[in-house]
Protein backbone atom coordinates (compact mmCIF):
# COMPACT_ATOMS: atom_id res chain seq x y z
CA UNK A 1 0.00 0.00 0.00
CA UNK A 2 1.56 3.19 -1.14
CA UNK A 3 1.57 6.32 0.83
CA UNK A 4 -0.14 9.47 -0.16
CA UNK A 5 1.58 11.31 -3.04
CA UNK A 6 3.06 14.63 -2.12
CA UNK A 7 2.92 17.18 -4.90
CA UNK A 8 4.74 20.41 -4.64
CA UNK A 9 2.74 23.26 -5.98
CA UNK A 10 3.82 26.79 -6.48
CA UNK A 11 1.54 29.09 -4.76
CA UNK A 12 0.24 31.75 -7.07
CA UNK A 13 -0.07 35.16 -5.62
CA UNK A 14 -3.43 36.17 -4.76
CA UNK A 15 -5.14 38.74 -6.76
CA UNK A 16 -4.17 42.18 -5.73
CA UNK A 17 -0.95 41.06 -4.06
CA UNK A 18 2.43 42.17 -5.38
CA UNK A 19 4.68 39.76 -7.19
CA UNK A 20 7.36 38.11 -5.15
CA UNK A 21 10.86 39.52 -5.39
CA UNK A 22 13.17 37.61 -7.70
CA UNK A 23 15.50 35.22 -6.10
CA UNK A 24 19.20 36.21 -6.06
CA UNK A 25 21.37 34.35 -8.56
CA UNK A 26 23.08 31.30 -7.33
CA UNK A 27 26.77 30.45 -7.71
CA UNK A 28 26.11 28.11 -10.60
CA UNK A 29 24.21 30.71 -12.60
CA UNK A 30 26.90 33.29 -11.91
CA UNK A 31 29.60 30.98 -13.32
CA UNK A 32 27.58 30.22 -16.47
CA UNK A 33 27.00 33.89 -17.46
CA UNK A 34 29.54 35.26 -20.06
CA UNK A 35 31.97 37.93 -18.98
CA UNK A 36 32.49 40.52 -21.73
CA UNK A 37 35.68 41.73 -20.08
CA UNK A 38 37.27 38.29 -20.43
CA UNK A 39 36.58 37.90 -24.23
CA UNK A 40 39.25 39.03 -26.88
CA UNK A 41 38.37 42.06 -28.99
CA UNK A 42 39.10 39.99 -32.12
CA UNK A 43 36.03 37.86 -31.31
CA UNK A 44 33.93 40.89 -32.14
CA UNK A 45 36.10 42.26 -35.08
CA UNK A 46 34.15 42.55 -38.31
CA UNK A 47 35.50 42.24 -41.91
CA UNK A 48 35.89 45.98 -42.46
CA UNK A 49 37.72 46.51 -39.20
CA UNK A 50 40.01 43.55 -39.97
CA UNK A 51 40.81 44.92 -43.47
CA UNK A 52 41.57 48.37 -42.01
CA UNK A 53 43.86 46.86 -39.42
CA UNK A 54 45.73 44.81 -42.08
CA UNK A 55 46.24 47.91 -44.24
CA UNK A 56 47.65 49.81 -41.31
CA UNK A 57 50.02 46.93 -40.56
CA UNK A 58 51.23 46.86 -44.20
CA UNK A 59 51.80 50.61 -44.20
CA UNK A 60 53.77 50.36 -40.99
CA UNK A 61 55.90 47.51 -42.42
CA UNK A 62 56.55 49.50 -45.61
CA UNK A 63 57.53 52.57 -43.64
CA UNK A 64 59.97 50.51 -41.58
CA UNK A 65 61.50 49.01 -44.78
CA UNK A 66 61.93 52.46 -46.34
CA UNK A 67 63.52 53.77 -43.17
CA UNK A 68 65.95 50.84 -43.13
CA UNK A 69 66.85 51.37 -46.83
CA UNK A 70 67.37 55.09 -46.32
CA UNK A 71 69.61 54.39 -43.33
CA UNK A 72 71.60 51.87 -45.42
CA UNK A 73 72.12 54.42 -48.22
CA UNK A 74 73.14 57.10 -45.77
CA UNK A 75 75.69 54.76 -44.19
CA UNK A 76 77.05 53.84 -47.62
CA UNK A 77 77.32 57.52 -48.57
CA UNK A 78 79.28 58.26 -45.41
CA UNK A 79 81.67 55.37 -46.08
CA UNK A 80 82.32 56.16 -49.75
CA UNK A 81 82.17 59.93 -49.35
CA UNK A 82 79.88 60.32 -52.39
CA UNK A 83 76.41 61.70 -52.40
CA UNK A 84 73.84 59.32 -53.82
CA UNK A 85 72.34 60.62 -57.10
CA UNK A 86 68.88 61.86 -56.70
CA UNK A 87 66.25 60.72 -59.16
CA UNK A 88 64.64 63.54 -61.07
CA UNK A 89 61.23 64.41 -59.89
CA UNK A 90 58.35 63.23 -62.09
CA UNK A 91 57.40 66.80 -62.87
CA UNK A 92 60.95 67.54 -64.03
CA UNK A 93 60.91 64.53 -66.37
CA UNK A 94 57.60 65.63 -67.84
CA UNK A 95 58.93 69.12 -68.49
CA UNK A 96 62.04 67.66 -70.14
CA UNK A 97 59.91 65.45 -72.38
CA UNK A 98 57.73 68.38 -73.39
CA UNK A 99 60.81 70.44 -74.29
CA UNK A 100 62.21 67.63 -76.43
CA UNK A 101 58.88 67.24 -78.20
CA UNK A 102 58.69 70.96 -78.82
CA UNK A 103 62.21 71.14 -80.29
CA UNK A 104 61.56 68.10 -82.48
CA UNK A 105 58.39 69.64 -83.86
CA UNK A 106 60.18 72.94 -84.45
CA UNK A 107 63.02 71.19 -86.30
CA UNK A 108 60.53 69.30 -88.48
CA UNK A 109 58.79 72.57 -89.38
CA UNK A 110 62.12 74.18 -90.29
CA UNK A 111 63.17 71.23 -92.48
CA UNK A 112 59.83 71.14 -94.29
CA UNK A 113 59.89 74.89 -94.78
CA UNK A 114 63.43 74.79 -96.13
CA UNK A 115 62.49 71.99 -98.53
CA UNK A 116 59.53 73.97 -99.83
CA UNK A 117 61.70 77.02 -100.33
CA UNK A 118 64.32 75.05 -102.26
CA UNK A 119 61.72 73.20 -104.34
CA UNK A 120 59.49 76.09 -105.37
CA UNK A 121 61.84 79.07 -105.45
CA UNK A 122 64.93 79.80 -107.59
CA UNK A 123 67.20 80.00 -104.55
CA UNK A 124 69.08 76.88 -105.74
CA UNK A 125 68.22 76.77 -109.43
CA UNK A 126 70.08 75.72 -112.58
CA UNK A 127 72.41 78.54 -113.51
CA UNK A 128 75.11 76.47 -115.22
CA UNK A 129 75.07 73.21 -117.22
CA UNK A 130 78.39 71.36 -117.50
CA UNK A 131 78.63 68.74 -120.28
CA UNK A 132 81.60 66.35 -120.43
CA UNK A 133 82.65 63.35 -122.54
CA UNK A 134 82.00 64.93 -125.94
CA UNK A 135 84.10 64.03 -128.96
CA UNK A 136 81.95 64.54 -132.03
CA UNK A 137 78.75 65.96 -130.55
CA UNK A 138 78.54 69.60 -129.53
CA UNK A 139 77.34 71.06 -126.25
CA UNK A 140 74.47 72.75 -128.06
CA UNK A 141 73.21 69.40 -129.36
CA UNK A 142 73.35 67.79 -125.94
CA UNK A 143 71.85 70.84 -124.21
CA UNK A 144 68.96 70.93 -126.66
CA UNK A 145 68.28 67.23 -126.04
CA UNK A 146 68.46 67.70 -122.25
CA UNK A 147 65.88 70.53 -122.41
CA UNK A 148 66.46 71.92 -118.91
CA UNK A 149 65.64 75.66 -118.86
CA UNK A 150 67.93 77.93 -116.89
CA UNK A 151 66.40 78.96 -113.57
CA UNK A 152 64.69 75.62 -112.95
CA UNK A 153 65.02 74.64 -109.26
CA UNK A 154 67.51 71.79 -108.98
CA UNK A 155 65.11 69.73 -106.88
CA UNK A 156 62.58 69.82 -109.71
CA UNK A 157 65.05 68.40 -112.27
CA UNK A 158 64.28 64.75 -113.00
CA UNK A 159 67.80 63.49 -113.66
CA UNK A 160 66.66 60.13 -115.03
CA UNK A 161 64.31 61.77 -117.52
CA UNK A 162 67.05 64.17 -118.64
CA UNK A 163 69.49 61.28 -119.15
CA UNK A 164 66.91 59.41 -121.23
CA UNK A 165 66.37 62.45 -123.45
CA UNK A 166 70.13 62.84 -124.01
CA UNK A 167 70.43 59.12 -124.81
CA UNK A 168 68.01 59.54 -127.73
CA UNK A 169 70.88 61.07 -129.68
CA UNK A 170 72.18 58.35 -131.99
CA UNK A 171 75.80 59.00 -131.15
CA UNK A 172 75.21 58.72 -127.38
CA UNK A 173 75.86 55.30 -125.85
CA UNK A 174 75.00 56.39 -122.30
CA UNK A 175 74.36 59.55 -120.32
CA UNK A 176 74.47 60.45 -116.63
CA UNK A 177 72.95 63.56 -115.07
CA UNK A 178 73.91 64.87 -111.62
CA UNK A 179 72.92 67.83 -109.47
CA UNK A 180 75.82 69.85 -108.09
CA UNK A 181 74.61 72.33 -105.50
CA UNK A 182 74.10 75.16 -105.33
CA UNK A 183 73.34 75.79 -109.01
CA UNK A 184 75.05 73.38 -111.43
CA UNK A 185 73.71 70.52 -113.54
CA UNK A 186 76.38 68.10 -114.78
CA UNK A 187 75.78 65.86 -117.83
CA UNK A 188 78.33 63.14 -118.55
CA UNK A 189 78.10 61.59 -122.02
CA UNK A 190 79.70 58.46 -123.46
CA UNK A 191 79.71 58.57 -127.26
CA UNK A 192 79.53 55.54 -129.50
CA UNK A 193 82.78 54.55 -131.19
CA UNK A 194 82.57 53.11 -134.74
CA UNK A 195 83.97 49.60 -135.03
CA UNK A 196 82.82 48.43 -138.49
CA UNK A 197 81.20 49.95 -141.55
CA UNK A 198 78.71 48.58 -144.09
CA UNK A 199 77.65 50.15 -147.37
CA UNK A 200 74.01 50.89 -148.10
CA UNK A 201 72.36 52.70 -151.01
CA UNK A 202 72.14 55.91 -148.94
CA UNK A 203 75.81 55.71 -147.97
CA UNK A 204 78.10 53.99 -145.45
CA UNK A 205 76.58 53.14 -142.06
CA UNK A 206 78.80 53.01 -138.99
CA UNK A 207 78.24 50.37 -136.27
CA UNK A 208 79.60 50.32 -132.74
CA UNK A 209 80.66 47.29 -130.67
CA UNK A 210 77.02 46.53 -129.82
CA UNK A 211 75.97 46.46 -133.45
CA UNK A 212 74.07 49.74 -133.28
CA UNK A 213 73.87 51.71 -136.52
CA UNK A 214 74.37 55.20 -135.12
CA UNK A 215 75.53 57.39 -137.98
CA UNK A 216 75.59 57.56 -141.77
CA UNK A 217 78.68 59.13 -143.24
CA UNK A 218 82.26 58.60 -144.33
CA UNK A 219 84.05 56.02 -142.16
CA UNK A 220 87.29 56.81 -140.33
CA UNK A 221 90.46 55.47 -141.96
CA UNK A 222 91.28 51.81 -141.23
CA UNK A 223 87.72 50.81 -140.21
CA UNK A 224 86.89 47.16 -140.99
CA UNK A 225 84.09 46.37 -143.41
CA UNK A 226 81.23 44.23 -142.06
CA UNK A 227 79.80 41.60 -144.39
CA UNK A 228 76.57 40.21 -142.92
CA UNK A 229 73.08 39.88 -144.36
CA UNK A 230 71.08 41.75 -141.72
CA UNK A 231 73.44 43.72 -139.48
CA UNK A 232 72.03 44.93 -136.21
CA UNK A 233 72.26 44.55 -132.43
CA UNK A 234 69.89 41.54 -132.46
CA UNK A 235 71.42 39.70 -135.42
CA UNK A 236 73.38 36.61 -134.16
CA UNK A 237 75.88 36.74 -137.04
CA UNK A 238 76.58 40.44 -136.43
CA UNK A 239 77.07 39.86 -132.70
CA UNK A 240 79.43 36.93 -133.35
CA UNK A 241 81.53 38.92 -135.85
CA UNK A 242 81.84 41.90 -133.48
CA UNK A 243 82.79 39.58 -130.61
CA UNK A 244 85.63 38.17 -132.69
CA UNK A 245 86.83 41.61 -133.71
CA UNK A 246 86.88 42.96 -130.15
CA UNK A 247 88.79 39.91 -128.88
CA UNK A 248 91.77 40.46 -131.20
CA UNK A 249 94.92 42.17 -129.91
CA UNK A 250 95.17 45.78 -131.13
CA UNK A 251 98.06 44.98 -133.48
CA UNK A 252 96.02 42.22 -135.13
CA UNK A 253 92.68 44.10 -135.17
CA UNK A 254 94.40 46.98 -136.99
CA UNK A 255 95.25 44.61 -139.89
CA UNK A 256 91.64 43.46 -140.44
CA UNK A 257 90.05 45.11 -143.46
CA UNK A 258 86.97 42.91 -143.74
CA UNK A 259 85.04 40.49 -141.52
CA UNK A 260 82.45 38.20 -143.12
CA UNK A 261 79.87 36.29 -141.12
CA UNK A 262 77.26 34.58 -143.32
CA UNK A 263 76.48 32.58 -140.16
CA UNK A 264 77.82 32.24 -136.62
CA UNK A 265 79.73 29.10 -137.67
CA UNK A 266 81.50 30.52 -140.73
CA UNK A 267 83.38 33.65 -139.72
CA UNK A 268 86.27 34.75 -141.95
CA UNK A 269 88.72 37.63 -141.62
CA UNK A 270 90.52 39.35 -144.49
CA UNK A 271 93.68 41.29 -143.66
CA UNK A 272 94.87 44.46 -145.35
CA UNK A 273 97.63 42.57 -147.21
CA UNK A 274 95.16 40.04 -148.64
CA UNK A 275 95.79 37.16 -146.24
CA UNK A 276 92.77 35.21 -145.02
CA UNK A 277 91.93 33.91 -141.56
CA UNK A 278 89.45 31.04 -141.19
CA UNK A 279 87.92 31.59 -137.80
CA UNK A 280 84.94 29.24 -137.79
CA UNK A 281 82.59 29.67 -134.83
CA UNK A 282 82.92 32.20 -132.04
CA UNK A 283 83.71 29.46 -129.50
CA UNK A 284 87.04 29.71 -127.64
CA UNK A 285 87.47 33.20 -129.11
CA UNK A 286 90.22 34.39 -126.77
CA UNK A 287 92.26 31.23 -127.34
CA UNK A 288 91.93 31.59 -131.10
CA UNK A 289 93.03 35.24 -130.90
CA UNK A 290 96.25 34.26 -129.12
CA UNK A 291 97.00 31.49 -131.62
CA UNK A 292 96.37 33.81 -134.56
CA UNK A 293 98.78 36.44 -133.22
CA UNK A 294 101.51 33.77 -133.14
CA UNK A 295 100.64 32.31 -136.57
CA UNK A 296 100.76 35.66 -138.36
CA UNK A 297 104.52 35.75 -137.76
CA UNK A 298 104.83 32.81 -140.16
CA UNK A 299 104.64 33.17 -143.94
CA UNK A 300 101.46 32.00 -145.59
CA UNK A 301 98.21 33.03 -147.24
CA UNK A 302 95.57 31.22 -145.21
CA UNK A 303 95.58 30.87 -141.46
CA UNK A 304 93.09 28.41 -140.01
CA UNK A 305 92.32 28.75 -136.30
CA UNK A 306 88.88 27.16 -136.43
CA UNK A 307 90.40 24.38 -134.32
CA UNK A 308 92.73 26.13 -131.87
CA UNK A 309 94.25 22.81 -130.82
CA UNK A 310 95.52 22.25 -134.40
CA UNK A 311 96.01 25.64 -136.11
CA UNK A 312 97.36 25.50 -139.65
CA UNK A 313 99.10 27.80 -142.11
CA UNK A 314 98.89 27.35 -145.86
Amino acid sequence: MTGPEHETETAEPAAGQPDAAPEPPTAESADAAPDPAQDSPQDFEGPRRRARREREERRAAQARAMAIEQARREAKRKVTGRAEPQRPAPARRVIRGLKLLMWTALLAVVVVGLGLVLYFTPVMSVRETVITGLSVLTEDEVGAAAAVPAGTPLLQVDTDAVAERVATLRRVASARVQREYPSTLRITVVERVPLVVKDFPDGPHLYDKDGVDFVTGPPPPGLAYLDTDTPGPKDPATKAALQVLTSLPPEVAGQVSRIAAPSVAAITLTLTDGRTVVWGTNDRTEEKALKLAALLTQPGRTYDVSSPDLPTVK
